[in-house]
């Protein structure tokens, strides 16, 4: 039977202490001992060694296999394969795509490493940067519909430091836990997207004196979250169920993804640009033509401490990548390329009430100029759409009209009504 062993001080296997485990079950001599969360990892592991025999019509399979969680390297999505999935829903941001792409193939080959190799791959931690509307979220939650690990996207904007009104830091990983039914060992293995990381910055350049609970606190908390470390996770959140017994996970091979804004950043980094050119006929040409949001494709580290996050957080983000703000022709084909496309989720709703909707080209074009005029970005097109939409959504359902064409008058016309440019 199992039982609590005073003289053991931890797990043989993954080496968590006595203390932290609900239990732990001893060898026959009782010199050794293996805990709970150790046991259904060793049990997933046979369980799905057994899947991949049964796939092999019956042959051997090669164990390294199951011991890395049922990873088979022949069957994750290459990075180009990744790629061309994104292509498919989100429009431009080449780079952060190869970025993404790449990092999650080499997450898939970490978890797929054997164990006792000597070479550790360490996980890195991505952050990316971009003004708001550009795709950042919309990427995270594209990636997320092919992966074959758990993966979940929570928010950085309610968290506050351990003791104070908000989420406390821990709770990211419970929507982890959550997604991966409880399976600890399968949560261990999963990606986390911060978004809005730019919302915990310190609020002053400078350590402050008093305590900043909601910004450089957070930051502090993350710590131990984004380098790996056995985190005792509230499964159902830690204010409503104060008597709830944690549950530890290791973060060692958790992927964190963050996210944000950071508006004004521009600023940061003209400053450093020209903070060494001295008198009007020096520095370089590119420099002193670039408009202020060309500027994002240059953000370093320094910039971001200068924002307000902390040197250790960065160090914690090695890869660095910035979305460009969309332009006109970009923001064109959001509306009616990607497969989720504005413009198709309207015929969507039309379809279904037998109605045939259709946009002209001056119309989307109109409604192009719209977006950049109010400096919305690819959101802004929803709102817009949406604003024009409305009173054809509330009349035609009721009519026995089976087409409706959107003009650029018509458009015109419903912003018009709506008191949109006010």
């Amino acid at each position: 039977m199992a039982k609590k062993q005073s003289g053991i001080s931890c797990c043989a296997f993954c080496g968590r202490p006595a203390d932290m485990a609900e239990f732990l079950i001893p060898t026959p001599d009782e010199k050794m001992c293996i805990c709970p969360d150790c046991v259904d990892q060793l049990h997933q592991m046979i369980i799905d060694y057994h899947k991949q025999v049964a796939a092999g019509n019956g042959k051997n399979v090669n164990l390294k296999d199951a011991k890395s969680g049922g990873i088979n390297l022949q069957k994750v999505p290459k990075p180009k394969e990744i790629k061309a999935f994104l292509d498919q829903y989100v429009i431009g941001q080449d780079s952060a795509k190869r970025y993404l792409s790449v990092a999650v193939y080499n997450h898939y080959k970490r978890l797929a490493q054997p164990p006792t190799d000597d070479v550790d791959i360490e996980k890195s931690n991505i952050i990316l940067v971009g003004p708001t509307g550009t795709g950042k979220t919309l990427l995270a939650r594209t990636i997320a519909k092919m992966l074959d690990v758990p993966f979940t996207i929570v928010d950085a904007t309610v968290l506050t430091q351990a003791g104070y009104v908000g989420e406390d830091i821990e709770s990211l990983l419970t929507r982890l836990l959550q997604v991966a039914d409880y399976d600890v060992a399968k949560a261990e293995r999963g990606i986390v997207f911060i978004d809005e990381i730019d919302k915990i910055a310190r609020k002053g350049d400078n350590p402050s004196i008093t305590r900043d609970v909601s910004g450089e606190g957070v930051q502090q908390g993350l710590l131990k979250l984004l380098e790996g470390s056995i985190v005792n996770v509230p499964p159902q959140g830690g204010r409503k169920h104060p008597e709830q017994k944690m549950i530890p996970v290791d973060t060692k091979n958790i992927l964190f993804i963050c996210g944000g804004a950071f508006d004004g950043i521009e600023d940061k980094v003209a400053h450093r640009l020209n903070s060494h050119v001295v008198g009007y006929a020096t520095g370089d040409k590119v420099r002193r033509h670039l408009k202020r949001e060309d500027y994002m494709q240059f953000v370093a580290p320094q910039d971001l401490k200068s924002y307000g996050l902390i040197p250790e957080i960065i160090g914690r983000l090695p890869i660095l990548t910035t979305l460009e703000a969309l332009d006109r022709d970009a923001l064109r084909r959001v509306l009616t390329e990607p497969k989720n496309a504005i413009t198709r989720q309207y015929e969507k709703l039309f379809a279904m009430d037998g109605v045939k909707l259709e946009f002209t080209p001056e119309a989307l074009d109109f409604i192009v100029d719209k977006a950049i005029e109010f400096k919305l970005g690819a959101r802004g097109l929803r709102s817009i759409v949406e604003t024009i939409m409305i009173d054809a959504m509330f009349d035609i359902p009721g009519t026995e009209d089976k087409k409706f064409v959107v003009t650029p008058e018509y458009a015109q016309e419903q912003l018009k009504k709506a008191n949109f440019e006010a």
